[in-house]
């Protein structure tokens, strides 16, 4: 069995459709394998036709008469004469090795490639993310640093004390943190001994 696609056809110029429907889109199918037979057409609304004019040697003509398609933007077009009238028209696009490239290279373009650029800027801002946040840290801290001397400066800034101890954490009873007893003495000049109990620390464990 043979059958044609056909994506429109004229008879000397004039539109050739599905007489019921008028699509002119339809399929030409020759059941037999006699060349003298009539083909019967077959719309996509499934109307059916016996067509008088059309044999099946005529669909092996129109097939060997059509162009063919290499690139996506070619057509399958074809032109025969039967009985003296012209039949022209297009068959539907078969799909060829470069209809397979062009899809693959739209949907690399439009699908693919956009969401590896998404996926390649939401790693880079995972990485710089920290980064980002770490800098600014250090530049609210080294701001506020900024401030705390700018503020202490307008203050009439400030003398730091040379003899500032930090009182001790567990300052000892015996001496109350000081490290030293005073003395009252006539027969030496020192004024105040080491605290026995934390050895002149201050502090007692």
């Amino acid at each position: 069995m043979l059958t044609l696609k056909i994506q429109q056809m004229t008879i000397d110029g004039a539109p050739y459709t599905c007489p019921e429907c008028m699509s002119e889109a339809f399929t030409l199918d020759g059941g037999s394998f006699i060349d003298a037979m009539p083909v019967y057409g077959n719309c996509w609304q499934s109307h059916s036709w016996e067509d008088p004019l059309i044999t099946v040697g005529d669909l092996k003509r129109i097939r060997e008469a059509s162009t063919g398609r290499r690139r996506p933007e070619d057509a399958d077009l074809f032109e025969i004469t039967i009985g003296g009238a012209v039949l022209a028209g297009e068959l539907y696009p078969e799909v060829t090795p470069e209809d397979v490239k062009a899809v693959a290279r739209v949907y690399w373009r439009r699908l693919i490639k956009p969401a590896v650029r998404r996926q390649k800027r939401r790693a880079v801002r995972a990485v710089t993310r920290p980064v980002k946040q770490g800098v600014r840290r250090g530049v609210a801290a080294a701001k506020a640093s900024a401030l705390e001397v700018a503020w202490t400066a307008q203050a009439g800034g400030y003398e730091p004390d040379p003899d500032y101890a930090p009182d001790p954490v567990n300052p000892c009873p015996a001496c109350r943190g000081k490290g030293r007893h005073s003395i009252d003495s006539h027969l030496h000049d020192t004024t105040s001994v080491r605290c026995s109990v934390c050895h002149g620390t201050g502090e007692i464990d």
